[in-house]
């Protein structure tokens, strides 16, 4: 009875078991086919990027993320639509963002459509399709392409993470050996090229005859910028700017070789720099750099020593030239300078019979007119100096040389700038360029001032550059930049029309057969003040009659006076755009002078002589009334 009845039980399990089994067949047959009809409407309702998300058995997802405010962004721009490089994030394939060398403030970022999935959608390998048939709003394509902080996401510090120096570091900054520079295209130097040079006529001519122009760089001072005078800034003014000829200034006063300063030093310096002139093939200008003590004749004894020794030495070397007297100045008149002239130049011709020898005329060098009614007598390779500054000086005194030049007399500008006269002060292109064409057309040649860094806009290089060759554009100063243009060709062509203009607007002063207005000389005395305003020279101008007053006060009190002012009362009004070391003021008929930084105190028993202007007026001017005071 109990086996049968066993038997009962285990054949209504079997019966149960099979009924369960197929019960469950038939539930995931339905599954199965519910699913896929679930499939099907998500595609057609157009959920396609979520529906294609299916179970793998990867580990989870590439997941997008903003980076948090102590990340960066990338900047390298993407293939995304949106211009700003900075507003798309690198993504690794774990759903990192890759640190890359960016600025450092956080970025808000642009999520593309592509980054649908998200960190809320993490199916698995047991993923249901329940999960995947229900995607979030997360993974739309509009939410994620309009941050609302999109103002925000360009750095503020992006324009400081380029270097500073970068400008420098592009090749237009630098200056490019010029077309023109001073080694010909088979290797030659200039002096290798040309030899020793001769005066023709008003000319400089080579060995050959043929004419040529000298266009050099002047130093400074030596006493303040020795650094300059060595192989490599020579080397660089030769080969990267194209100058032919160096000017080595030796001061006299100011700690110069007569004033203080260490002979033995000064002169071993300006050895130098004639050797390694001549070891690099340029001509070098030897010069007695008088300035402040005015008249050639102070130190005549201690200028005839010199110029005997250094002619003893370089006698024999082609490119020396010997310049006399730097610039005669503070009512010194040419006959004095004429006969200091005749005292040295024996000196030299002792020595040295053929090196050409630059005399300076009086008013700054700037009386070549004068000079050329008396010339000096019995020598060959003689030359006058002419100084310009391009701010200051403009047709009259191209007309000066002109004159000069018509009447036969070898000019050669042995210093130049394209500020005004005070060495400083705004530059003055356009007139630089005239002069340039000018001094072209005549054969002139012309050494600007200076090879420097010195804080003044006549300095060639900039304050802030250390530096002795190999200079860009960043290092020098507009005078500088100006420089190597122009001695590479580089400046606005002229015309012949314009060239005929420019000699017809330097044809009506300077010596010529024009009536012109007649000087003025004034001198008062204050306490213990002098004060002279002395004209040296005028000219007709269009409507204008012009006077260049040089001013000079000397001081014969046992106190210094500081702070002077003088206030000049003409007969008419006047007008004035040139003046140079002083301040200007003019209402109407009165013209008040004030100092500049320099010559702010006048010492006890001491003077300042290198004031000067230009002033015009419509009639004839006459000085009613100078008034000084001081502190």
């Amino acid at each position: 009875m109990s086996k049968k009845k066993q038997y009962k039980m285990d054949k209504t399990s079997r019966i149960l078991l099979a009924a369960l089994i197929t019960m469950a067949l038939i539930a995931i047959v339905l599954g199965v086919l519910l699913w896929k009809a679930n499939s099907k409407n998500n595609k057609s309702a157009g959920k396609g990027p979520a529906a294609t998300v299916t179970p793998t058995t990867e580990a989870e997802p590439t997941e997008t993320k903003k980076p948090t405010a102590t990340e960066a962004a990338d900047p390298t721009p993407t293939d995304s639509a949106e211009p700003t490089p900075t507003e798309i994030a690198s993504i690794t394939p774990t759903g990192e963002v890759t640190p890359e060398v960016t600025p450092t403030e956080a970025v808000e970022e642009n999520l593309t459509p592509t980054a649908a999935p998200t960190a809320e959608a993490t199916p698995t390998a047991e993923a249901t399709p329940t999960t995947a048939a229900t995607p979030t709003a997360a993974t739309t394509p509009t939410t994620a392409a309009t941050p609302t902080t999109a103002p925000t996401a360009t750095p503020t510090s992006a324009p400081t993470a380029t270097p500073t120096s970068a400008p420098t570091a592009t090749p237009t900054n630098a200056p490019t050996p010029t077309p023109t520079t001073a080694v010909s295209k088979g290797g030659k130097t200039p002096v290798a090229e040309h030899g020793r040079l001769s005066v023709k006529g008003t000319k400089i001519v080579d060995k050959n005859g043929k004419e040529y122009q000298l266009k050099g760089v002047s130093t400074h001072g030596l006493q303040w910028f020795p650094q300059f005078v060595c192989k490599e800034t020579f080397q660089c003014i030769r080969d990267e700017w194209g100058a032919n000829a160096v000017r080595l200034a030796m001061y006299t006063d100011e700690n110069g070789y007569c004033a203080g300063g260490d002979k033995a030093a000064l002169k071993k310096l300006v050895k130098d720099g004639v050797h390694i002139a001549s070891d690099l093939g340029l001509y070098v200008i030897i010069d007695w750099h008088i300035l402040h003590d005015y008249d050639p004749n102070t130190n005549k004894a201690e200028a005839i020593k010199f110029f005997d020794e250094m002619s003893k030495e370089f006698s024999g070397y082609e490119n020396v030239f010997y310049e006399i007297c730097n610039e005669p100045n503070g009512g010194v008149s040419w006959s004095t300078v004429k006969k200091y002239a005749e005292e040295v130049i024996p000196v030299i011709r002792k020595n040295d019979p053929k090196g050409i020898i630059i005399v300076g005329t009086p008013t700054w060098s700037q009386d070549v007119d004068i000079a050329a009614k008396d010339p000096i007598k019995g020598y060959d390779n003689i030359m006058y100096a002419l100084h310009f500054y391009a701010g200051t000086h403009k047709d009259n005194l191209r007309s000066k040389m002109k004159t000069a030049i018509e009447l036969g007399l070898p000019v050669f500008v042995s210093e130049y700038g394209i500020c005004d006269a005070s060495g400083n002060g705004a530059c003055n292109e356009t007139e630089a360029n005239k002069w340039v064409a000018m001094m072209d057309k005549y054969g002139v040649s012309y050494m600007i001032w200076n090879l420097a860094n010195k804080n003044e806009s006549s300095s060639l290089i900039k304050q802030n550059c250390k530096k002795l060759s190999g200079f860009t554009e960043a290092d020098l100063n507009q005078e500088g930049r100006w420089l190597v243009k122009m001695l590479g060709g580089q400046l606005p062509k002229m015309t012949e029309e314009d060239l005929k203009k420019l000699e017809d607007d330097a044809g009506g002063s300077g010596g010529g057969d024009v009536a012109v207005p007649d000087g003025i000389e004034k001198t008062v005395k204050s306490g213990s003040a002098i004060v002279s305003l002395t004209t040296s020279n005028t000219w007709n101008e269009t409507a204008y009659k012009c006077y260049q007053f040089g001013v000079t006060i000397e001081n014969e009190g046992s106190k210094p006076m500081s702070d002077w002012k003088i206030v000049v009362t003409f007969n008419s009004e006047v007008k004035t755009d040139n003046f140079w070391c002083c301040g200007v003021e003019i209402k109407g008929k009165v013209m008040t002078l004030t100092p500049a930084d320099f010559n702010r105190t006048v010492a006890a028993g001491g003077n300042t002589m290198d004031i000067g202007l230009i002033v015009q007026s419509k009639s004839l001017l006459k000085i009613e009334k100078i008034e000084f005071s001081s502190k």
